[in-house]
């Protein structure tokens, strides 16, 4: 049995802003879980509380590469790992273009249901970076 002496922890990123991931970690917020003493650990299930992996910087840039030239956007216009596809003025058949892409780039294949669930630079970047794992290690 594990036991917490804190009433507060938090989370914050630890890495260092430099080149291109400064972009990627310049978006990630500290997150922080408190709770009042005396009642124990809080249930996460009962939390909305998310953990992720996070996609190399490089996988996050190169995404960042792609769909802003699939879309035809400026350099001044932000792109950031929680840009999201149609909020860049993206629509259904935008969104395919980036996914093939992706997968022209990353020499992977994203299964059509995989990717009617990606809308945002991030959720594509975890999803390469897990399929190009898989790739490598054998997987399906």
């Amino acid at each position: 049995m594990a036991a917490v002496s804190a009433t507060c922890l938090r989370f914050q990123p630890l890495f260092s802003q430099s080149n291109k991931s400064s972009q990627a970690a310049a978006s990630l917020k500290p997150l922080s879980v408190g709770w009042a003493k005396n009642t124990g650990f809080p249930s996460l299930k009962a939390s909305r509380f998310r953990v992720s992996c996070a996609a190399k910087p490089e996988t996050v840039d190169k995404v960042i590469e792609i769909v802003r030239k699939q879309l035809a956007l400026t350099p001044e216009t932000e792109l950031t790992n929680e840009s999201k596809f149609t909020a860049l003025g993206a629509d259904s058949l935008d969104t395919v273009e980036i996914v093939m892409a992706l997968e022209e780039e990353f020499d992977i294949n994203v299964e059509e249901e995989s990717s009617q669930n990606i809308t945002t630079v991030r959720e594509a970047a975890d999803m390469i970076d897990k399929l190009v794992q898989e790739k490598a290690g054998g997987g399906s």
